[in-house]
């Protein structure tokens, strides 16, 4: 495991301060957060390549923030890889292992090794020059492996890679930490490429992490504006607690001019968000009563590939994500009036 207690690093106006994070034995983590949010700097931190101003670093239970980053036991894969030109692949992985004087059958023993598991045998002679971005991938991967890491740090591993390319990657980069039960923190800003890996994740924003949980948790509970806007949910509103709801454990919410039933109970303001894929629209409703029915009109929709997205505009304009079949079953067209449909159970609150 990595354990970072209250971390403090700072160049220039950048800062991380009192910084915590834990990843777990065996543990997959991924750390998301926009450009220029801290996440290299953190890696450098954690590696030894940039000397933190406080704080400590322990992995396995062992404090290694004085220790310099060959004897911290962690596996380091940087975003350009950072391969030697003028070496063969075989060459490239083989080169912590010939620097810390391991006997040549051992390093042949250990490369071939790396090499199989990440299914490069055939690159072995090969010059890195001219190799594809995901063979050069692998290649850097195997390097790290090769040294037998306790924690494998890995930043935007597969950023400067195609759409199919990146898909088999992490599914490799998945299972070979599966098959090691490696402790890894991979870095991104990428929701697709974080889902296909992670089993916990954090947001990290100006240095500041703003949560930690499974990917689930970040997607449907998020703590804030920054992270339910980051996981690509823009339906965020304010509102006041006007009542008591009509079901029990419930609060009548008024946003604007429309009121809301809202699960759980509240006071005051509040602010609260509806995941686009969580809300139903229909042409007309049965005759039973529905929480939550607005009557909205439709302004644009746009395919994106997995789902349609849709613009609504009344009284809370929203942005909608339909499966293909849902929207061809609307027969919508730009101004058609719609009910779209906010089930108590989607709607969440942010904490205060």
């Amino acid at each position: 495991m990595i354990r970072v207690v209250r971390l403090s690093f700072s160049i220039g106006d950048f800062r991380l301060d009192q910084f915590n994070l834990e990843a777990a034995q065996g543990q997959y983590f991924v750390m998301l957060g926009p450009p220029g949010s801290g996440k290299t700097i953190l890696l450098e931190c954690l590696c030894g390549l940039a000397r933190i101003a406080a704080g400590h670093i322990y992995i396995d239970g062992t404090d290694v923030t004085n220790l310099e980053p060959r004897k911290r036991g962690i596996g380091y894969v940087p975003q350009d890889y950072a391969l030697f030109p003028n070496l063969s692949v075989e060459r490239n992985i083989s080169f912590g292992l010939r620097f810390r004087g391991y006997s040549r059958q051992v390093i042949t023993s250990k490369v071939m090794q790396a090499m199989e598991m990440l299914g490069i045998v055939y690159l072995q002679k090969r010059s890195v020059y001219g190799l594809s971005g995901g063979e050069k991938q692998r290649v850097a991967l195997a390097r790290a492996l090769v040294m037998e890491p306790k924690v494998l740090l890995l930043d935007e591993p597969v950023c400067a890679l195609d759409e199919a390319t990146r898909q088999d990657i992490c599914a490799q980069l998945h299972n070979v930490q599966r098959q090691l039960g490696l402790t890894t923190i991979h870095v991104s800003h990428n929701l697709e490429e974080t889902f296909s890996v992670a089993d916990m994740a954090g947001i990290l924003y100006q240095g500041s992490l703003q949560q930690v949980g499974s990917m689930n948790q970040l997607l449907r509970k998020p703590q804030n504006e920054f992270v339910a806007h980051f996981m690509r949910c823009r339906n965020i509103f304010s509102g006041e607690a006007v009542a008591q709801g009509t079901k029990s454990a419930t609060t009548k919410v008024r946003a604007g001019s429309v009121d809301l039933l809202v699960q759980g109970k509240y006071q005051g303001r509040i602010k609260f968000t509806i995941r686009p894929e969580s809300i139903r629209l229909t042409n007309n409703l049965p005759n039973e009563p529905v929480d939550n029915k607005l009557q909205v009109k439709l302004i644009r929709s746009r395919d994106c590939g997995n789902y349609v997205q849709v613009t609504l505009k009344g009284p809370l304009d929203l942005i909608v994500h339909l499966s293909h079949a849902a929207f061809a079953d609307l027969a919508a067209k730009p101004q058609s009036e719609l009910i779209a449909v906010l089930s108590p159970e989607n709607i969440h609150v942010l904490p205060e």
